[in-house]
């Protein structure tokens, strides 16, 4: 993070020297570091800088750091140095609906005698290319039988990690193995190998691995089942403020009910009525949550698609862009 900071500097006034200097800049947070050097470097040719917030650090590390916490000297040094981005910054854009609760909660905004003005701060969340993805389910077809029988298909595509707590889906799977319904697991991660022993080793036939697929297939596949899963563990995450997974949108698209097994606050899913989110994460509770969407009179599972496929557009990038504009034109005129 370091070494990116002090690179992307000295690359920025290489580039401004041989090219001009650009209106303003967009910084963009993989990580804070990223927000300081863009102020840092905006402040130095005089030009506004819009910090982009896709992750509230330092909240997040607190959240998963065993050793790090807000209370002690390091968590508040980080949050110090978040304050002062915040304030710094000519427009911050946040990619959860909600994340600007966490200035009131910390007491930064200016109606509370803070120093960080609410209307300097924007939501724009992540979202997809809708025409292109739409296209990709019949351009890029997948191979896979169980993709076309007549059970009920419920599909997680992603990452298997702690996180990802994909040994719930199998916990899950032991209580519907009576049913004609299967979950098919799509991705890798450091707990794949783990799991399907533990599938085997217990009879678990309803839970198929499927392995990494490229990205390219995701259409396809997310297009096929019965129900896509978004499946993540609530204890790794503040789901309050909202949810940005680039994976929701791709769900979304594809024109099929999202079974979340997270509450999110300024919930899509639940607002636009495209599917359901599980207040508790019990392997109980999302055998239940299947069932329920299993056992949707057509016309209503109908609608559930269809509101899927309109949420989606919602966030397609062209929508997002033009919000994207309007923060830059803000920095502009200010």
């Amino acid at each position: 993070m370091f070494s990116f900071y002090r690179g992307l500097k000295k690359e920025c006034r290489r580039y401004a020297a041989a090219h001009g200097i650009p209106d303003c800049i967009l910084a963009s947070s993989p990580h804070p570091l990223t927000m300081q050097a863009g102020l840092e470097i905006a402040k130095e040719i005089s030009i506004p800088c819009i910090c982009e917030i896709r992750d509230l650090w330092p909240e997040a590390i607190f959240k998963v750091s065993k050793r790090i916490k807000e209370n002690n000297f390091i968590g508040r040094g980080l949050i110090a140095g978040e304050h002062s981005i915040y304030k710094k910054a000519d427009a911050l854009i946040f990619t959860k609906e909600g994340d600007t609760d966490y200035l009131k909660e910390r007491g930064w905004t200016t109606s509370q005698g803070g120093d960080i003005d609410l209307s300097k701060c924007f939501y724009i969340n992540n979202g997809i290319e809708m025409n292109d993805y739409v296209q990709q389910i019949d351009a890029v077809p997948f191979a896979d039988k169980d993709l076309e029988d007549d059970s009920f298909r419920v599909v997680y595509a992603g990452a298997i990690r702690p996180v990802n707590n994909v040994a719930n889906i199998l916990e899950a799977a032991k209580l519907l193995k009576d049913k004609p319904i299967k979950f098919l697991i799509y991705g890798d991660g450091n707990q794949r190998a783990a799991l399907e022993q533990k599938g085997k080793a217990e009879g678990i036939s309803n839970v198929l691995f499927k392995g990494f697929v490229e990205k390219k297939y995701l259409p396809y596949i997310l297009s096929k089942p019965s129900a896509n899963l978004l499946n993540y563990s609530s204890d790794h995450y503040n789901w309050s403020r909202g949810i940005s997974s680039n994976k929701l949108f791709e769900y979304l698209a594809s024109g099929k009910p999202v079974i979340s097994t997270v509450k999110t606050g300024y919930s899509i899913v639940e607002r636009n009525r495209c599917g359901i989110e599980m207040e508790i994460q019990s392997p109980q509770d999302l055998a239940e949550a299947v069932l329920y969407v299993k056992n949707l009179p057509p016309q209503e599972y109908e609608a559930y698609c269809q509101n899927a496929r309109a949420t989606a557009r919602q966030f397609d990038y062209g929508l997002l862009t033009q919000k994207l504009l309007d923060v830059i034109n803000y920095v502009l005129r200010k």
